[in-house]
């Protein structure tokens, strides 16, 4: 009896590991059919109606200034969320800044926020967030009145946004998503802090920030043009970590491992299957050399964040007033934009949402042993996961920037890799749906214990 249960637990092992789910997911290309550029055109031209969206700029009037623009961006979010039955929670998310936090805001200043959540029915409080900016600049970051289009920087970036809320407000997912236009970005990033702020307060469990920051020029200011290409920026390793997790990195690798690395290396994946017409390039670095986004405060917080944007900037188009010197027109007009490129860039964020939404719990305390060995051991504590078929173990090699080698395992949790040796590679896991869709690979950071 004992050989016959023994026999039968091997089995169901076997076709359990065998049951590989699918890695494509149709839907995903269903998504990316459905982004328009047309729509994302017509939001663009709207939000550069409003003349200015300084955060310093006109809160009262109906026509001009952030507080029209954010009342209209709240008014679409409540159109779609209309049109899907109430899917989106929409909300404004606000905080004060006071004199001599910021000198580019001399005065107490409400910083101001548009969401809309779309709640997810497993993990409501598991969240992966898209956001944009609202605000924008001339060439003084302190003058509020000037026209200023802003139509790259960054309303391409918050037309993606309600662009993808749009798309994927017709699906249901396990994970929340939201969408987020955040304010005061020209100023401090304060839009942002005040948002991490408050994940950290409600202790939000956020897989990552993808921050769109000028996602439609393609010509840039070295002579390039260029709709194939886009850029990925992410830190190493998480602002936040301790003394403890530096000494691992030393002495166990993972010097590029940290959380937000790897949600650009799970945007890079993705494009390259779903999209292998554009070539994602990731860049080793939290931003633009000495320059900002709105991930960073959110790397601050300890979340994992990165930035998508165009891969050719134009320094003309951008913090400039409008003129024309010589033969060189200055300022961020609408007539720079690519709207079919915005499009595309809109398309990378909506699959990587859908895609983490998806996707099961990470896997948690991930721990590996092998030295002086001919094979790496990994293990990991199981999810307790209703849509979860199973793990996926990843290595790849010490200068490789992406994963390039992975072996399915199945429902347990753990695997030997024989004659893989622990000094040659690095290594990870990942939790895959029933659907195939996997999380964000985990690097392991405990030691097995020796017995």
């Amino acid at each position: 009896m004992k050989i016959l249960v023994l026999l039968t637990t091997l089995l169901l092992q076997v076709v359990a590991i065998s049951q590989v789910p699918s890695s494509i997911d149709t839907r995903l290309y269903d998504m990316i059919s459905d982004v328009s550029a047309e729509r994302i055109q017509n939001d663009i031209e709207k939000l550069v109606s409003f003349g200015t969206r300084h955060t310093l700029s006109d809160t009262l009037s109906d026509t001009r200034g952030i507080g029209a623009a954010r009342r209209w961006i709240k008014s679409e979010f409540e159109k779609i969320s209309n049109d899907c039955g109430q899917c989106l929670d929409v909300a404004y998310h606000r905080g004060l800044v006071t004199p001599g936090e910021s000198r580019r805001i001399p005065d107490s200043t409400w910083v101001v926020n548009v969401m809309a959540i779309k709640k997810g029915k497993l993990y409501p409080n598991r969240y992966i967030i898209m956001a944009g900016d609202i605000d924008c600049r001339v060439s003084d970051p302190l003058d509020h009145t000037s026209d200023n289009p802003g139509a790259n920087d960054n309303a391409s970036g918050m037309a993606g946004v309600l662009e993808a809320s749009r798309v994927l407000s017709n699906y249901e997912f396990d994970c929340s998503i939201i969408f987020v236009g955040l304010s005061g970005e020209e100023q401090g990033l304060f839009g942002g802090k005040f948002l991490a702020q408050t994940a950290k307060e409600k202790s939000w469990n956020i897989v990552g920030v993808l921050n769109n920051d000028m996602i439609g020029n393609t010509s840039g200011i070295n002579g390039v043009i260029d709709n194939k290409s886009f850029r990925i920026f992410s830190e190493p390793a998480a602002a936040d970590q301790n003394e403890q997790q530096r000494i691992w990195n030393r002495f166990y690798g993972g010097e590029v491992d940290g959380p937000s690395r790897q949600l650009a290396r799970y945007v890079h994946k993705l494009t390259k299957i779903y999209m292998p017409d554009l070539n994602p390039t990731m860049i080793y670095r939290l931003d633009r050399f000495g320059r900002g986004g709105h991930h960073r405060p959110f790397n601050d917080a300890g979340f994992p964040g990165i930035r998508i944007m165009e891969t050719n900037e134009n320094y003309n188009r951008q913090h400039q007033d409008l003129r024309i010197e010589g033969d060189i027109e200055y300022g961020d007009v609408i007539e720079h934009v690519d709207f079919s490129y915005a499009a595309k860039l809109t398309s990378v964020n909506i699959i990587t949402l859908a895609s983490i939404a998806w996707s099961p719990t990470p896997p948690s305390t991930l721990m590996i042993g092998g030295a002086v060995k001919p094979s790496t051991t990994l293990k990991w504590d199981n999810i307790v996961d209703s849509n979860l078929a199973g793990y996926k173990v990843h290595w790849r090699n010490t200068t490789s920037p992406y994963w390039e080698y992975s072996r399915w395992v199945g429902p347990k949790n753990q695997a030997t890799l024989d004659n893989i040796v622990i000094d040659n590679y690095l290594f990870g896991v990942s939790a895959v749906s029933k659907e195939g869709h996997e999380s964000v690979i985990v690097y392991p950071r405990t030691l097995i214990p020796r017995k």
